[in-house]
């Protein structure tokens, strides 16, 4: 045999193992829901607590796919039950209402206790403590890392628009199209990708002149801005309705397609 025609049935050998390994993923079986479960989410989680009956039931088999198809690490404490739970429902609420969806780039989530800076260090004193949740990129690709306390107050302070795992996974859902560019495209309609950038960058202005109750954060470039209005859009829907009502429309057809 040929060299070439080798180095043509190691690339068929690796694409069918590939392939292989995101079919089983997508056809792994969740475990069953934990009954202890249920009332930790009520008290925790209100985006659940307002799901009907039948609602409640598809989220919970979301929640335990989830965390059969994602590792979830801690780094420096012992996990718990509240810590998966809540790092499941930030990536299950903004694509709740797509049935099918799979995190294909994404295989861990690492929890650290508390805030980090830019070189992943969080055990030492010092000002640059500030990075609350960060989606890998190199040597951390298909890893998220958050921190555990920024993951909790995300979700003890509804109505704040602050939630730290669903900015993140947002950033996750933007990058699935392989540019993290703040134009979600598995979401967004192409129709509306011009539409929606213009909308977009009228609002970073408001923004950065101090017009807008969409934190500064969002005025930082295209990506942050969708981050940032999606945690504004799940935290506070209705004051967003009544201050930005075309982004939240926008980002209604994005989250809630066959409404």
């Amino acid at each position: 045999m040929s060299k070439f025609f080798q180095a043509i049935l190691v690339v068929l050998v690796l694409a069918a193992i590939v392939i292989y390994k995101i079919t089983k993923k997508k056809k792994k079986k969740a475990s069953p829901f934990p009954a202890n479960w249920h009332q930790l989410l009520l008290d925790h989680v209100e985006f659940y607590a307002e799901l009907t009956r039948v609602e409640k039931i598809r989220f919970q088999q979301r929640v335990m796919l989830f965390l059969n198809e994602v590792y979830i690490e801690s780094v420096s404490f012992k996990l718990e039950d509240l810590d998966k739970i809540l790092v499941a429902c930030s990536a299950i609420i903004p694509v709740f209402r797509f049935r099918h969806w799979h995190y294909s780039n994404l295989s861990t989530v690492i929890l650290y206790p508390n805030h980090f800076n830019k070189n992943l260090v969080f055990d030492n004193d010092g000002e640059d403590k500030i990075v609350m949740g960060l989606v890998g990129t190199g040597r951390f690709e298909h890893q998220m890392i958050l921190s555990r306390r920024a993951l909790h107050d995300g979700f003890a302070k509804h109505n704040d628009r602050l939630n730290t795992g669903i900015h993140e996974f947002v950033h996750l859902i933007d990058k699935m199209d392989g540019q993290t560019d703040g134009v979600p495209e598995r979401l967004l309609k192409h129709t509306y990708t011009i539409p929606w950038l213009k909308m977009v960058h009228k609002e970073m202005e408001e923004i950065n002149a101090n017009k807008s109750d969409i934190r500064n954060y969002g005025g930082t470039n295209e990506a942050e801005f969708l981050a940032t209005a999606s945690e504004y859009f799940f935290e506070n829907p209705k004051r967003m309705q009544r201050k930005h009502p075309d982004v939240y429309k926008m980002l209604h057809d994005c989250y809630f397609p066959e409404d």
